[in-house]
């Protein structure tokens, strides 16, 4: 049997201010494994709290104002959640970063400065070309497999083939490079 058989259709809606927790919970549980979330954050018996903390404040302060951010689940359940920017809003202001300090500070303790300084790193590769940006993709571990991430990446990625603007994020794990290309492609 298939998931598409033997479960119910993933639901794909915009994320709104009430999905924060649920989502932010999905996706500590979600990138619990990741590598470069590992190292930034190598105390395995916190990560998954501290994750959820950090996405927590990504949503709401800064993805969940451009209204494009979507949660994905079964029977009205968040299972899996998607951070996309729209075209010329994906980079995050110094004056944002310095008003989420506190925060995140709370997320990375004396790891902060590593983490700011890895994150920079990686968005120096960023495309400057107007695209739309995949900050974030994950799925509750329960719940992988059954077709939640590919209807998120769908659904957004038919909307900018639509449009034809084009589609940016970076992944850490090649299974999920895999995977993101199945799922779209098939």
């Amino acid at each position: 049997m298939t998931p598409s058989q033997s479960q119910p259709s993933p639901t794909v809606r915009v994320a709104a201010a009430a999905d924060v927790a649920a989502v932010s919970a999905v996706l500590g549980r979600a990138f619990d494994d990741d590598p470069v979330w590992g190292w930034l954050l190598p105390d395995e018996a916190s990560r998954v709290r501290r994750l959820g903390r950090l996405f927590g404040v990504a949503l709401r302060h800064v993805h969940l104002p451009h209204a494009a951010s979507e949660a994905a689940g079964r029977d009205g359940a968040v299972e899996a959640a998607a951070f996309w920017d729209p075209p010329n809003h994906w980079k995050v202001s110094a004056g944002r970063q310095l008003s989420l300090l506190g925060q995140l500070l709370g997320v990375f303790g004396t790891r902060l400065p590593i983490a700011l300084r890895t994150l920079g790193a990686i968005e120096e590769h960023h495309p400057r070309e107007p695209h739309w940006y995949l900050a974030v993709l994950g799925t509750d571990p329960p719940a992988q497999g059954l077709g939640l991430g590919g209807a998120l990446l769908r659904s957004r990625l038919d909307r900018c083939d639509a449009a034809g603007v084009p589609a940016y994020l970076e992944s850490s794990k090649e299974r999920n490079e895999i995977l993101v290309c199945t799922q779209y492609l098939t």
